[in-house]
Protein backbone atom coordinates (compact mmCIF):
# COMPACT_ATOMS: atom_id res chain seq x y z
CA UNK A 1 0.00 0.00 0.00
CA UNK A 2 1.53 3.19 -1.10
CA UNK A 3 1.25 6.56 1.38
CA UNK A 4 -0.51 9.47 -0.15
CA UNK A 5 2.68 11.10 -0.97
CA UNK A 6 4.24 8.20 -2.72
CA UNK A 7 1.49 8.18 -4.65
CA UNK A 8 1.74 11.85 -6.09
CA UNK A 9 5.58 11.06 -6.27
CA UNK A 10 4.79 8.03 -8.75
CA UNK A 11 1.99 10.19 -10.72
CA UNK A 12 4.69 13.05 -11.09
CA UNK A 13 7.57 10.96 -12.58
CA UNK A 14 6.20 10.34 -15.82
CA UNK A 15 5.80 14.13 -16.44
CA UNK A 16 9.43 15.20 -15.37
CA UNK A 17 10.26 12.43 -18.01
CA UNK A 18 8.23 13.99 -20.63
CA UNK A 19 9.33 17.48 -19.81
CA UNK A 20 13.33 16.51 -19.54
CA UNK A 21 12.76 14.97 -23.29
CA UNK A 22 11.66 18.67 -24.62
CA UNK A 23 14.50 20.08 -23.09
CA UNK A 24 12.87 23.06 -22.22
CA UNK A 25 12.57 25.02 -18.60
CA UNK A 26 10.43 23.80 -15.98
CA UNK A 27 7.68 25.38 -14.10
CA UNK A 28 7.21 22.95 -10.41
CA UNK A 29 4.83 23.62 -8.15
CA UNK A 30 4.74 22.44 -4.94
CA UNK A 31 1.63 23.17 -2.06
CA UNK A 32 1.63 22.43 1.63
CA UNK A 33 -0.95 22.95 3.60
CA UNK A 34 -0.11 26.29 4.71
CA UNK A 35 2.35 27.50 1.84
CA UNK A 36 2.46 27.38 -2.39
CA UNK A 37 6.17 26.98 -3.88
CA UNK A 38 7.06 27.54 -7.43
CA UNK A 39 9.80 27.73 -9.30
CA UNK A 40 11.68 27.39 -12.77
CA UNK A 41 14.09 25.18 -13.40
CA UNK A 42 16.42 25.01 -16.21
CA UNK A 43 16.19 22.39 -19.16
CA UNK A 44 18.57 20.47 -18.33
CA UNK A 45 17.25 20.02 -14.71
CA UNK A 46 20.69 21.30 -13.62
CA UNK A 47 20.12 25.59 -12.51
CA UNK A 48 16.81 27.01 -10.80
CA UNK A 49 16.57 30.24 -12.29
CA UNK A 50 13.55 31.80 -10.19
CA UNK A 51 11.80 30.86 -6.97
CA UNK A 52 8.69 32.14 -5.77
CA UNK A 53 6.77 31.06 -2.68
CA UNK A 54 4.03 32.18 -0.22
CA UNK A 55 6.94 32.06 2.97
CA UNK A 56 8.67 34.82 1.45
CA UNK A 57 8.49 37.56 4.25
CA UNK A 58 7.77 40.44 1.55
CA UNK A 59 4.84 38.29 0.34
CA UNK A 60 3.86 37.21 3.70
CA UNK A 61 3.29 40.83 4.20
CA UNK A 62 1.32 41.31 1.57
CA UNK A 63 -1.31 38.64 2.15
CA UNK A 64 -2.48 40.79 5.46
CA UNK A 65 -1.43 39.80 9.42
CA UNK A 66 -2.66 36.22 8.95
CA UNK A 67 0.21 35.12 6.00
CA UNK A 68 -2.71 32.78 4.53
CA UNK A 69 -0.55 31.44 1.84
CA UNK A 70 -2.95 27.98 1.84
CA UNK A 71 -5.82 29.86 -0.34
CA UNK A 72 -6.62 30.75 -4.44
CA UNK A 73 -5.57 34.47 -3.66
CA UNK A 74 -2.21 33.54 -2.53
CA UNK A 75 -1.41 31.25 -5.45
CA UNK A 76 -2.62 33.84 -8.00
CA UNK A 77 -0.32 36.49 -6.55
CA UNK A 78 3.24 33.53 -6.44
CA UNK A 79 1.94 32.84 -10.07
CA UNK A 80 2.03 36.04 -11.43
CA UNK A 81 5.64 36.74 -9.14
CA UNK A 82 7.36 33.06 -10.49
CA UNK A 83 6.38 34.56 -14.25
CA UNK A 84 7.90 38.40 -13.36
CA UNK A 85 10.73 36.56 -12.11
CA UNK A 86 11.18 33.91 -15.14
CA UNK A 87 10.70 37.22 -17.40
CA UNK A 88 13.66 39.25 -15.77
CA UNK A 89 16.06 35.40 -16.05
CA UNK A 90 15.25 35.05 -20.03
CA UNK A 91 12.63 32.61 -19.53
CA UNK A 92 9.54 33.12 -22.03
CA UNK A 93 8.31 29.43 -22.26
CA UNK A 94 8.36 26.69 -19.67
CA UNK A 95 6.61 22.95 -19.22
CA UNK A 96 4.41 23.48 -16.64
CA UNK A 97 5.12 20.81 -13.71
CA UNK A 98 2.02 20.20 -11.51
CA UNK A 99 4.17 17.59 -9.51
CA UNK A 100 1.49 15.03 -9.28
CA UNK A 101 -0.86 17.51 -7.45
CA UNK A 102 -3.96 17.74 -9.76
CA UNK A 103 -4.67 20.66 -11.72
CA UNK A 104 -7.16 21.94 -9.86
CA UNK A 105 -7.55 24.77 -7.06
CA UNK A 106 -4.64 26.34 -5.92
CA UNK A 107 -2.12 24.78 -8.15
CA UNK A 108 -4.80 25.84 -11.21
CA UNK A 109 -4.92 29.44 -9.62
CA UNK A 110 -1.07 29.85 -10.10
CA UNK A 111 -0.88 28.39 -13.82
CA UNK A 112 -3.70 30.58 -14.78
CA UNK A 113 -2.01 33.49 -13.40
CA UNK A 114 1.50 32.94 -14.57
CA UNK A 115 -0.32 32.84 -18.23
CA UNK A 116 -1.65 36.06 -17.75
CA UNK A 117 1.73 37.75 -16.66
CA UNK A 118 3.12 36.04 -20.05
CA UNK A 119 4.67 33.15 -19.65
CA UNK A 120 3.88 30.93 -22.31
CA UNK A 121 2.98 26.78 -21.74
Amino acid sequence: MLTKKEQRLRRSRQTRIRIAQQGVARLTVNRTNLHIYASVVSGDGSKVLATASTAEADVRKELGAAGKGGNAHAAQMIGKRIAEKAKAAGVEKVAFDRAGFAFHGRVKALADAAREAGLQF
